[in-house]
């Protein structure tokens, strides 16, 4: 009563009042800018991001900062009063570029590309201007309906299985990177597996089931290759479950075989383990391998409740060739595929495409639909709600900048792009082989990475072989094979080791080139890879000259403290 009695009153109180209007007092245009002064400044920037890439070639690929730098030139607290855009866009050149690596600079040979191109830009603009989470077909039908036929498109363009296309059970969505899609197909495959464990048991009981899964859940490992990238071991450790790796050897050029596989397999059921997920990989970070897949496509047979993803993540955009489709001829024993089209397909970050045979597993496993994401269009089952297949809820509109790169290129142009690249990497590793008196090729050459040691010892240099015949010398015949021994602690090889780790962190603090070094089964050894959009046959030509001065220079002092250590002259 004494409720009702205050609500009365308060009407009472506020009859024959005229609600006041809401005036505007905020400082600043709702969106920031008139429309007007937008378009001024989106054009100046518009320029100087043209600017930026044409002169890229000649900014230090690495900055020379220290940590911390920025701390030091912004102020410590926020402005308290709105800034014009020319004081904001000035601090673009003076404070954030300093601290940049130049990713697209032709200069940069390192881990692999990050592709950035106009198109790829004018997509995430229009992305940015449309905003929208995107976590279901009814946010907006055109951002869903475009990343169905686009993904659509580049399955096609891989050759990949059709089982993979939207047209049967399976499909293609894009996610953040590769890290998030392994995540992803794992977090399914762990559902899926014991899914099928207790239904063939046949418990009915909720209760029992529940303690069933849980039990079977502290029981499951997650295996990929010693070359597997790290995030298979990350995303084991977020799906709470077990990590092992199968053991890869030089004589396989690090590549999983189907012979390691089973036998990894067959140890971790030994043990009391289940195996429900493995990553098999197109394209290994440090030598860029290529894993047997005929062989554990057999293997596969064996263990049908196994989910094997393929990491493609860099080298899956090769197969946009037809010199490299048989490859993806043996995904069709293989549950899903990846490939980053941001890092060789000339489309900016983020766009990790995921593709899976059978959609239902993703959704299975990460379906929830509370009362507030409910919706007539969803409920019928004729639309696809992409928050289903990922990790997060929202999404961006992603799949418009690779249509934008898709329609530009073309398949053709596509092509072209990649095979660019594979003839600048064939062509630095044939300068490579014809210094073999500094240099040892440390596996096979692939997908335009090369992998190098330094030689310890400099020998007579080498002349070329003559043709034969007319025609060229095969390009690795050989070359591949390191002079270094297996045994890491060996005298031999913790020489080698030392010169090529000298050599290469010399060129690193020099600024001119940036490349990446690795261990591989106990050698260090320095990468070289150029597939950016800007890459040309004078930068590997250059990239080959800085090698080959550093490494005599290195050479030349270690002779010469040798000499002295000696008491020679």
């Amino acid at each position: 009563m004494a409720t009702n009695g205050s609500t009365r009153k308060f009407k009472e109180s506020n009859e024959g009042k005229t609600l006041q209007s809401v005036s505007d007092e905020r400082l600043v245009p709702a969106m920031g800018m008139t429309p007007g002064s937008f378009e001024t400044a989106a054009q100046s920037t518009i320029k100087e991001i043209a600017e930026y890439y044409s002169n890229i070639s000649t900014r230090p690929v690495l900055p020379s900062i220290s940590p911390g730098y920025l701390q030091k030139l912004l102020p410590t607290h926020p402005p308290s009063e709105p800034e014009t855009w020319s004081d904001i866009q000035r601090d673009i050149e003076s404070k954030i570029m300093p601290g940049i690596t130049h990713w697209q600079s032709p200069n940069f040979m390192a881990f692999y590309p990050a592709s950035s191109t106009f198109p790829g830009i004018l997509g995430e603009m229009w992305s940015a201007a449309l905003t929208a989470p995107a976590f279901n077909w009814l946010c907006s039908p055109a951002v869903t309906e475009l990343e169905t036929i686009v993904l659509d498109w580049l399955a096609e363009m891989l050759a990949l299985p059709p089982t993979f296309l939207s047209k049967g059970d399976g499909g293609g969505v894009i996610q953040g990177s590769a890290s998030e899609a392994t995540v992803t197909v794992m977090v399914a495959a762990r559902e899926r597996y014991i899914r099928r464990m207790v239904e063939r048991e046949g418990i009915t009981d909720a209760e029992e089931i529940e303690d069933r899964m849980c039990e079977l859940r502290s029981k499951l490992v997650a295996l990929g290759s010693e070359h597997s990238h790290s995030s298979t071991h990350k995303a084991a450790n977020i799906a709470g479950v077990r990590y092992r790796s199968a053991k890869t050897y030089k004589q396989d050029d690090f590549a999983l075989t189907g012979a390691g596989l089973r036998k990894t397999l067959e140890a971790c059921k030994d043990k009391g383990l289940h195996p429900f997920y493995v990553t098999v990989t197109l394209g290994t970070t440090n030598t860029c391998a290529t894993d047997r897949f005929e062989e554990i496509a057999q293997v596969a047979k064996d263990y049908p409740d196994l989910w094997i993803h393929v990491d493609a993540a860099y080298a899956g955009a090769a197969l946009v060739c037809e010199e490299y489709q048989h490859i993806s001829q043996h995904f069709a024993a293989f549950d899903s595929f990846d490939v980053n089209m941001h890092k060789w397909l000339l489309t900016n970050f983020d766009a990790s495409c995921l593709f899976v045979q059978k959609r239902r597993d993703l959704t299975d496993a990460l379906s929830i639909t509370p009362s507030y994401l409910r919706n007539t269009f969803s409920d019928s089952g004729l639309v696809t709600d992409y928050r289903d297949w990922q990790i997060p809820l929202g999404r961006r509109f992603r799949a418009l900048k690779i249509w934008f790169v898709i329609r530009t290129y073309g398949v053709s142009g596509l092509k072209a792009h990649i095979r660019h690249h594979i003839k600048l990497g064939e062509m630095f590793a044939e300068l490579v082989k014809r210094r073999d008196d500094l240099f040892s090729i440390l596996v096979p050459p692939a997908f335009a990475l090369t992998v190098l040691t330094v030689k310890p010892n400099r020998k007579r240099k080498i002349e070329p072989p003559e043709r034969v015949n007319g025609a060229e010398p095969p390009p690795y015949q050989d070359s591949h094979v390191p002079v270094l021994p297996d045994a890491a602690g060996d005298e031999k090889l913790e020489e080698a080791n030392a010169v090529t780790k000298e050599v290469y962190e010399l060129i690193d603090s020099r600024k001119e080139i940036f490349l990446t070094s690795s261990i591989i089964a106990g050698v260090y050894a320095i990468r070289v890879v150029s597939a950016n959009p800007l890459a040309e046959e004078k930068h590997l030509r250059r990239a080959f000259d800085i090698l080959v001065d550093t490494a005599e220079e290195v050479l030349r002092w270690r002779e010469k403290g040798t000499r002295q250590a000696n008491g020679d002259t």
